[in-house]
């Protein structure tokens, strides 16, 4: 099964190889029929530090790093 890729903005980046990235998807709702926006924020290991906030960045799952980290950043942003 293939992993999920998201794509979101850093929001922090305090802890040592770790970020948080807020991702925004839209939909329609089915019963207003109006687009909403929804967000969530999704733990990251970042191995070399190397992103800042506001840097917009792809996150991919993997096995768990940590009780909360199920993500990791994705060092090149224009794979696939």
């Amino acid at each position: 099964m293939p992993k999920r890729i998201l794509q979101g903005t850093v929001t922090s980046d305090k802890n040592d190889q770790t970020v948080t990235v807020l991702v925004e998807r839209r939909y329609t709702h089915p019963l207003l029929h109006k687009t909403v926006r929804d967000s969530k924020k999704y733990r990251a290991h970042d191995a070399e530090n190397a992103f800042k906030v506001g840097d917009v960045v792809r996150i991919r799952e993997c096995a768990p790093y940590s009780k909360s980290k199920r993500w990791e950043v994705l060092t090149d942003t224009s794979a696939e």
